[in-house]
């Protein structure tokens, strides 16, 4: 027989050793940084106040600065802050020496991170800071260290360990950084009565932008898409009706005022066929939905999605505040809108 033919038999897989070690790991990471973020609760106190009254009564920009991991939670408390209605942007401390420091004016506060409170490149600029009178918030694992001496404000982010077990590299302290960061954002802008409309402003790109933003009105077809009968119409009628307009699947139901009374659908037919009805002699008053489920078209489109999803429907009628037909959405629509 040839060697090269023989059926080897399959390799076991052995479970690794290492698995359960990783597990333990990562519990005891996140256990430890829970425990640094729960200590922050107690240090939200007047300092918390003073540094929130000194970022709202900003007339510029919140300039955030912080040297390398330092830095990066910097950024990004930079940009939430930015987001929540609190204009701001990172500088890097090693950059403002060189030129950069050009981007600070009186008008601006200036959030410094540091966990040693020592870092040298935020020290360098700390003259020019003073000199341009702008004012110093320092966010620090050291009470007693030069930038939280000099600040006009310092917000303690001391932690017990770091999650690293060598106590090298930041985990927890970062983390605290990260956290104390969120806390003011969320601060500011619930004072200054930072809205959902605010939000999706800064925010138009993305679905996040477009459930904010988008209206009914946007999405909707309009009247003349949506196919309109009256009560005594007869369900064959409306049938025809229903299969010639570009919104398919519901005939709106008018008064003789023309105001809606009621909707007629797909599941409105199924149900009539189901129980034995003849379309050929009932009228639509007698199989219609009252009232129907409506919206406004000022409706923001999100919500209307979760009026669909609730009442686990998939179109529903628009009116003005009259009560008259002005349009038609269905779950299309929020679809090609990607509001789903």
């Amino acid at each position: 027989m040839d060697p090269s033919s023989t059926l080897l038999p399959a390799r076991i897989a052995m479970p690794d050793p290492s698995i359960h070690g990783y597990r333990l790991a990562g519990r005891r990471v996140v256990e430890i940084e829970a425990r640094a973020v729960a200590a922050l609760t107690e240090r939200i106190d007047a300092r918390f106040d003073a540094a929130c009254s000194l970022l709202r009564g900003c007339s510029g920009r919140i300039i955030v600065t912080g040297m390398g991991k330092s830095g990066h939670i910097a950024g990004k408390i930079a940009a939430t802050l930015a987001s929540t209605g609190s204009p701001a942007f990172f500088v890097h401390p090693g950059e403002a020496s060189h030129g950069d420091l050009g981007m600070i004016t009186a008008a601006d506060v200036v959030l410094a991170l540091s966990n040693s409170g020592e870092t040298d490149e935020l020290l360098t600029i700390l003259p020019l800071i003073k000199r341009l009178g702008v004012p110093l918030i320092a966010m620090t694992g050291n009470a007693d260290s030069t930038l939280a001496i000099e600040a006009n404000v310092h917000l303690d982010t001391a932690i017990h360990e770091e999650a690293c077990p060598l106590g090298l590299a930041p985990t927890s302290s970062t983390t605290v950084c990260l956290v104390m960061g969120d806390a003011l954002a969320v601060a500011l802008l619930e004072a200054k009565g930072f809205s959902r409309d605010d939000f999706a402003l800064s925010h138009p790109g993305g679905s996040l932008g477009r459930r904010l933003l988008l209206h009914v009105r946007d999405i909707m077809h309009p009247t003349e898409d949506v196919p309109v009968v009256r009560e005594r119409t007869l369900i064959r009628d409306a049938v025809l009706q229903m299969t010639t307009h570009k919104i398919v699947g519901l005939a709106a139901v008018l008064d003789s005022t023309n105001r809606v009374i009621g909707i007629f659908t797909d599941g409105d037919l199924r149900r009539l066929l189901e129980r034995g009805g003849d379309i050929h002699a009932i009228r639509i008053g007698d199989a219609m939905t009252r009232p129907g489920t409506r919206v406004i078209a000022e409706t923001l489109a999100a919500e209307a999605l979760s009026i669909m999803e609730a009442k686990k429907i998939n179109a529903l009628l628009v009116v003005d505040g009259d009560q008259r037909l002005v349009g038609a959405l269905n779950m299309h629509d929020l679809l090609r809108a990607r509001i789903l």
